[in-house]
């Protein structure tokens, strides 16, 4: 099968959108697909099979910035795109988002599917814009969600038949990291996965370590990520200082080395997200995690079973949630057993067969 796959943000930028199309594409050219993705970036890709559509342009919104675009240059390319690949199938992600993913979509001959993956308490944008957004919806032959938190965030502005398929992992890769990287301080570690930023709960991170770092003398935050947010460490005392590693933005292969050396994993985000793959990938390396009690993370983690999940924005119940797993050797070892088990659910090996009984579906019924 041919299949154009069309991711609507910044080839390059990390994020969830990004990493499951560039895996979900290497699964389908293994399974002998003919594969061609078409992303917006500002260099050009290390895949082949990637082509650059488009220059990003950098949109904040709701506490983050989405790295889109949206142009007439960008719409020409995708149709040129498109003619020459001539795909049977195109996989379209968030073609509610004003770029590459939305213009495929409007050009699109071949059928369509689309990945929704954006959770929000609310969006009076999307409200407003819904009458032009169903009729992007009435091009689309058959919708995924990645969670019912993203399906019932995209029912609010579409009226459209959802599959929940959650995104997919490599969890070997997380399963059987290697040897830890070295250079990393002694003691018992924290790890810090994603961007810096409020929505990811960085600063409740910091000021749940200045209390854990009272009791626990050995501990460690290990933080993997970039954003900007990263200047609110210059808050953060001396000693507590000397005890933070800023790694920056680290590769996405290289983290499997880090989860290694990791004894829990925290995620502090405050909300707007659909679904947890930083936790999946914890879970599937074995480390212990602690998250916020939100919407998409609830439907990774159960509270109690692979991890403990904490009300969002709150740096002392996360301080003591993070102490019970250090103190408690039973039930590190309980958390990290079920994590393994839950992050195999997640694995490509059960995602992709779901995904392509969608293909197959959508093309015979076309």
């Amino acid at each position: 099968m041919r299949i154009l796959l069309v991711c609507p943000y910044a080839w390059e930028a990390p994020g969830g959108v990004q990493l499951h199309v560039r895996e979900l594409a290497e699964q389908l050219r293994i399974r002998d697909h003919e594969v061609q993705v078409l992303a917006p970036g500002e260099r050009r890709p290390p895949e082949p099979w990637v082509r650059i559509v488009g220059r990003p342009v950098r949109i904040p919104y709701r506490g983050t910035v989405a790295p889109i675009s949206f142009s007439w240059r960008s719409w020409r390319r995708v149709g040129d795109a498109m003619r020459r690949f001539h795909p049977d199938l195109v996989h379209a992600h968030e073609p509610l988002t004003p770029s590459t993913s939305m213009l495929a979509v409007r050009a699109a001959t071949a059928p369509v599917v689309a990945t929704f993956h954006a959770f929000l308490d609310r969006s009076r944008l999307m409200e407003v814009a819904s009458p032009v957004l169903r009729t992007i919806s009435r091009r689309i032959d058959a919708a995924i969600a990645v969670s019912d938190a993203a399906a019932g965030f995209v029912r609010r502005a579409i009226d459209v038949e959802l599959e929940i398929i959650p995104n997919g992992l490599d969890v070997e890769r997380f399963a059987h990291p290697g040897a830890a990287p070295n250079g990393l301080p002694e003691g018992r570690r924290l790890l810090w996965v994603g961007r810096l930023d409020p929505q990811k709960g960085f600063g409740v991170m910091l000021q749940a370590f200045a209390l854990l770092a009272r009791e626990h003398p050995d501990l460690r935050l290990v933080v993997a990520g970039d954003g900007r947010d990263r200047h609110a460490i210059d808050g953060v005392s001396e000693a507590d200082r000397a005890r933070i590693v800023m790694l920056g933005a680290v590769p996405h292969d290289d983290l499997p080395s880090h989860h290694a050396a990791a004894d829990v994993f925290v995620a502090p985000a405050t909300g707007q997200e659909s679904f947890g793959y930083v936790l999946v990938e914890a879970m599937a390396a074995g480390v212990p995690v602690v998250a916020s009690d939100i919407a998409g993370y609830r439907e990774v983690v159960r509270t109690g079973i692979e991890g403990l999940l904490v009300p969002p924005g709150d740096p002392v119940t996360l301080a003591e949630a993070v102490t019970r797993v250090l103190s408690d050797p039973v039930l590190a070892a309980r958390l990290s057993e079920a994590g393994r088990a839950r992050a195999a659910v997640f694995g490509w090996d059960h995602i992709v067969p779901r995904i392509e009984a969608v293909y197959h579906r959508v093309i015979e019924t076309r």
